[in-house]
């Protein structure tokens, strides 16, 4: 008995200390862990147009700068040009024998927690896109990786995008002790999988535009809302929601689909490169919203197995971290947007 006590009192704190963690980091970083961008592309031989675009974040300029090595000139100097999300930076460089071997840092880069896509594209058609992380700050060209490696890098990037994106998670965890039985959670997590797909789709195509302040409010909203239904359910009442859970995870599902494609239309993808980058970033979302569902399942079914009895006080623990932050962002986003109006 007095082994189960502890075992709760310890469970207890754990689920305090997430709670504490999640509060800390989508107060950092809820929709603010946008990637640079580099583009190189091959104008004539030896010579190169080079795109530099960094994110505006938290209304100040990503603080990294891209330095080629000593060999490369610069024919054209930088022409910069203010964008709403993100600064870009214009420039023409030429190097004897070509792009390949040479190496280009992003000084200051280690110190943040942004990654920066690279894509070179060459005059013979071969394109090469990579990933550069703050762990290791540079990138030295050479042969093309291909299509499997443009593909990885996308996929990694959508990835990281969802489980990086707490606002999300907390949705698709609120909905977790929302829904009643299995097959109840299938059409929930496939409707709101369905829904985000279909918006991420038609926003990274420029068919439909929404502007950010707005749909952060919505999207801080969206969790909010699920805390009262999580409450709900713990007292045994009923709603809409509780017996209608996927209709209201499609709903909400498509407003978080224009939240994921901040994830690509900031990196000003050439029109002929986003449905392939689409589709592969999508596919990284569904698989990191898959990871998650199935960590947040075992730990319950854990739980479960060694019939630990959470004090009652922590018995609504979720809906607390769900309803608790989910209105401090609403505040936080209403407030920046009213701040943006004035």
């Amino acid at each position: 008995m007095r082994g189960g006590r502890m075992l709760s009192t310890v469970l207890g704190r754990m689920l305090l200390g997430v709670v504490a963690v999640l509060a800390l980091v989508g107060a950092a970083c809820a929709h603010e862990i946008r990637p640079a961008y580099l583009q190189i592309n091959e104008m004539a031989a030896n010579r190169y147009k080079v795109v530099w675009r960094t994110p505006i974040l938290s209304g100040m300029r990503l603080p990294v700068v891209i330095r080629f090595s000593g060999d490369v000139r610069s024919v054209m100097a930088p022409a910069e040009r203010d964008l709403p999300d993100s600064v870009v930076e214009t420039r023409v460089i030429e190097r004897d024998g070509g792009i390949a071997g040479s190496r280009v840092e992003f000084v200051g880069l280690q110190a943040t927690i942004t990654d920066v896509l690279v894509r070179v594209h060459l005059l013979d058609g071969t394109v090469e896109t990579t990933m550069i992380h703050p762990s290791q700050p540079w990138i030295d060209f050479a042969a093309t990786g291909g299509p499997l490696a443009a593909a990885r890098v996308y996929f990694v990037s959508g990835f990281q995008h969802i489980l990086l994106g707490i606002d999300h998670l907390l949705f698709v965890f609120g909905l977790l002790f929302i829904v009643r039985s299995r097959w109840m959670l299938v059409k929930t997590i496939t409707a709101f999988t369905v829904a985000h797909s279909i918006t991420l789709a038609v926003a990274t195509l420029g068919k439909v535009a929404v502007p950010a302040l707005p749909l952060n409010a919505m999207i801080a909203l969206s969790i909010l809302f699920l805390g009262p239904e999580i409450v709900r359910v713990w007292r045994g009442q009923t709603s809409f929601t509780i017996r209608h859970p996927w209709i209201v995870s499609f709903a909400f599902g498509l407003l978080h689909g224009f939240g994921f494609a901040s994830g690509l239309t900031a990196l000003g993808l050439p029109q002929g490169d986003i449905p392939f980058a689409l589709l592969m970033f999508n596919l990284g979302v569904e698989a990191g919203q898959l990871v998650f569902v199935g960590f947040v399942l075992l730990l319950i079914a854990a739980l479960k197995s060694i019939e630990v009895r959470l004090p009652r006080s922590l018995e609504l623990m979720p809906a607390y971290v769900v309803g608790i932050s989910g209105a401090y962002w609403t505040i936080d986003r209403i407030a920046a947007m009213v701040g943006g109006m004035a």
